[in-house]
């Protein structure tokens, strides 16, 4: 999976939408103001970090070694960054990206959440 592909995934999903806070070559993909996927190199490999459930981490870890990997500047409980070299299928990282979002979205207050799903089904008139 490429860098455009995971970008355009991640802006499907409600709320969400693409910045560049940290360096105009880092894409950062957000839900509300929380990021959910930095997009980057790691050792001049396409890479992403996504936010994961701490218990899950390092079973990722395990599947993937070298693939999937603590994440790279993040909370490395919370976050995994991933390879973008072949080696995780790309149905199993946009999995890893969903879960990112939803996790994100699982930690925004209530009204933020109901905001969020509310503007992609306008009540009808």
């Amino acid at each position: 999976m490429k860098h455009q592909e995971l970008i355009e995934l991640g802006l499907g999903y409600p709320g969400t939408r693409l910045d560049y806070p940290f360096d105009p070559s880092l894409p950062v993909l957000y839900v509300g103001s929380k990021m959910f996927a930095l997009l980057t190199n790691h050792l001049d490999v396409p890479s992403v970090n996504l936010k994961t459930n701490p218990e899950e981490a390092w079973i990722q870890r395990e599947s993937y070694p070298g693939a999937v990997i603590p994440g790279y500047h993040m909370n490395k409980r919370h976050w995994n960054t991933v390879l973008l070299n072949g080696q995780v299928p790309d149905e199993v990282i946009a999995a890893m990206l969903q879960e990112s979002y939803q996790l994100v979205v699982a930690k925004m207050p209530k009204a933020s959440r109901l905001l969020l799903f509310q503007s992609e089904n306008p009540p009808a008139e």
